[in-house]
């Protein structure tokens, strides 16, 4: 049996503010980065150690993970690695926008759809909006250094989508890593999470629909080391 955690990022300055984040990249909140912190010591005050950390390309994961491992006193001992296919869901159309200032101009039902089914994605982008990854110097950086294709870019997410891109970097890149007996840490977003939960409990669409994971709150997975089936989870 080996432990694999989790955890959401902390709160966000947009979090905080009630719009749609997505790719954006955005800073912690200031209870963020306190939620951060508390995870590592709360980590550290459990016996928990790792030999390896995965997050997305986002500033909001990258520093819950530097804070928590800080606290755990292992940011300069262990490698880490980040990747685009971790990143939170991209709201299309909606990112940037007021979430109740959205549901005013959609109606709260359509809304809600976008937001918690599994297969709706938002209104789509285009090519020429600034919100479009393909814009953004982070990005066109990756296509240049062959991490990723400007095809990778999305104009609009669900969540199935999502898990349709972190699959592939579950499967080459962090699967082999817990079954070689790795101790694993993985700082990401609400969706790209989910899309990882969905993958370890054989959940359906349907019922990854009804999952939360709270910001900044380890959720340990105790797995066989060989299947990577789940034999207990739980939050610290």
């Amino acid at each position: 049996m080996i432990k694999l955690v989790l955890i959401r990022h902390g709160q966000s300055e947009w979090n905080l503010s009630n719009l749609f984040t997505g790719w954006t990249d955005v800073h912690l909140s200031e209870q963020g980065e306190k939620e951060a912190h508390d995870a590592g010591k709360l980590l550290k005050e459990k016996g928990y150690s790792f030999d390896i950390a995965f997050s997305s390309v986002l500033e909001r994961a990258n520093k819950t993970m530097e804070y928590a491992l800080r606290e755990q006193g292992q940011w300069d001992a262990i490698p880490k690695f980040y990747s685009w296919r971790l990143n939170e869901r991209h709201y299309g159309a909606l990112q940037g926008l007021n979430k109740a200032e959205s549901a005013k101009k959609w109606g709260d039902e359509q809304v809600h759809i976008w937001r918690r089914s599994a297969d709706v994605p938002p209104l789509a982008l285009t090519r020429d909006d600034e919100r479009w990854p393909g814009n953004q110097e982070k990005y066109q950086e990756l296509v240049k250094k062959g991490e990723m294709t400007i095809d990778d870019c999305p104009l609009t997410e669900c969540l199935i989508d999502t898990a349709k891109r972190v699959k592939p970097y579950w499967d080459e890149k962090i699967a082999p890593e817990i079954k070689a007996g790795k101790k694993v840490l993985i700082a990401a977003h609400g969706n790209s999470l989910r899309a990882i939960v969905m993958m370890l409990e054989h959940l359906t669409p349907e019922q990854i629909i009804s999952v939360e994971i709270p910001t900044g709150k380890p959720l340990v997975y105790e797995l066989d080391e060989k299947t990577l089936e789940v034999l207990n989870k739980y939050y610290l």
